[in-house]
């Protein structure tokens, strides 16, 4: 997977990329704010006037300069005024300069901020030679403490800040990372103790990323276990039902063939447990064959088919069984032919179980017709009978497994058949339903999506 399409590096990425900006934008301030501080509170602007007339009484004009200088390395532009004008070389603005000759003859101490930022201080000082001087500084606020000073308060305040914004940050991404995969961790734990009915749901902080989409998956793979084990059980009650009554009249036969005296009614009572042994078969035949329908085939081959061609071969292969009890099949369909796209093996053991059903409750000398159309994109095939029907009621209950309605005794049967066309029918996209006949008997509706016209196309070439 590439990690630039991951949402989950996007939100991390996006994160520390605000937790830096922070630590960047609020350090600078903190810093800023905290020179501001140190420069108002810890300048003794009296003491360095002081100073700076001793310098130059004792040393002049150079002296003054150097000390200046000196100065202005720790972050204060000062000179010396005498006479309106100063005694070493200082930068000052155009409007400062204008203001400043009032201040000069102001005749007290002046501490003003001009602007933000910056400080400006004149104080008044008499030398000892009895002349009048002034002291002008400047103090910008990032500059009043040394270059070395100032790059350590502002890596320590950054390095504090990043520290704290990042641990923040983290915290709160791996509070919401952590959270659904809490979340996912108990629910397997769940699972695997038996809990096959456990959820993860929707957890916080799981919209749309990778966890989310995890957590939908687990939900969608239990809820597939959950049906599949439900569907076992139930194939498995429903099968332990079923074979209990035929177990239990071939343990007779076979008992009574077992203290049978006459050879040929001994003969009569095995040949009676072969076929009950056969009837056993077809029907663990169909569970296993309805087991593997609803729990899905994977890698089931699929081609076009012909309806109408494929609804005459299970005619043809049904022909015996219908002379034996004298039925006439018949075929009703148009002479194009109607193709659908599905699994010929399913769709033929589908139909087979249909025509079958329809000759089982069939009257002796009755008529199966099969009836195959198209309409609105379906293709449609119906069989039809002239059997008892089915009572309205039992209608909805016809393509349960194992369900055999009150007219059931007219035939041999498991009640599996329809289950299984219904269920092929599901997987082909399409639908099953059962009507009874006016005049009696039962139609049986089979209903699948037709091939797609390109798909018919490529087959036709």
């Amino acid at each position: 997977m590439n990690a630039f399409k991951s949402s989950i590096y996007w939100r991390l990425l996006v994160w520390f990329c605000v937790a830096n900006l922070l630590v960047l934008f609020l350090g600078s301030f903190l810093t800023q704010r905290f020179i501001e501080y140190t420069t108002a509170v810890e300048i003794n602007w009296t003491s360095l006037a002081q100073d700076a007339d001793q310098v130059y009484e004792s040393g002049g004009t150079p002296a003054l300069a150097t000390w200046a200088a000196q100065q202005r390395h720790e972050g204060i532009d000062v000179t010396l005024y005498e006479n309106g004008r100063p005694l070493s070389p200082i930068r000052l603005s155009s409007s400062i300069q204008a203001s400043l000759p009032a201040w000069l003859d102001a005749g007290h101490d002046i501490l003003l901020q001009p602007r933000a930022g910056l400080y400006l201080s004149v104080q008044q000082i008499t030398g000892s030679d009895g002349q009048a001087r002034q002291l002008v500084a400047l103090s910008r606020t990032h500059t009043r403490l040394r270059p070395q000073t100032r790059a350590k308060i502002l890596l320590v305040v950054q390095l504090t800040l990043s520290l704290l914004f990042i641990g923040l940050v983290g915290w709160w991404v791996a509070r919401s990372v952590a959270r659904p995969v809490e979340a996912l961790r108990h629910a397997t734990r769940r699972m695997a103790a038996g809990e096959l009915s456990t959820r993860v749901g929707r957890q916080g902080g799981m919209a749309h990323d990778e966890l989310a989409q995890l957590a939908h998956d687990f939900d969608a793979m239990a809820e597939r276990i959950e049906a599949l084990v439900a569907h076992d059980r139930r194939v498995l009650q429903d099968l332990s039902h079923e074979l209990r009554s035929p177990l239990a009249r071939l343990h007779l036969i076979l008992d009574l063939a077992q203290n049978s005296v006459d050879p040929a009614q001994a003969a009569a009572y095995f040949r009676q447990a072969e076929s009950e042994i056969a009837r056993l078969d077809r029907m663990t035949g169909e569970m296993l064959a309805l087991s593997r329908l609803e729990g899905g085939i994977p890698g089931m081959s699929c081609e076009n088919l012909d309806l109408i061609e494929l609804a005459r071969e299970c005619l043809e292969q049904a022909e015996l069984e219908a002379q034996a009890r004298r039925i006439e099949l018949r075929l009703s369909a148009p002479a194009a032919p109607v193709i659908v796209f599905g699994s010929a093996q399913l769709l033929e053991r589908a139909l087979d179980n249909l025509i079958t059903n329809a000759i089982k409750f069939s009257v002796e000398g009755g008529q199966v017709e099969l009836q195959v159309h198209e309409a609105d994109g379906m293709a449609g095939l119906s069989v039809r009978d002239r059997g008892p029907g089915v009572p309205e009621a039992e209608l909805e209950s016809l393509f349960r497994p194992f369900f055999r309605g009150s007219n059931a005794a007219r035939a041999d049967g498991h009640g599996l058949g329809l289950a299984i066309v219904q269920r092929v029918a599901k997987i082909h996209g399409g639908e099953l339903r059962a009507t009874n006949r006016d005049g009696g008997g039962l139609d049986v509706h089979l209903s699948l999506p037709l091939a797609p016209a390109d798909a018919m196309d490529a087959s036709s070439d």
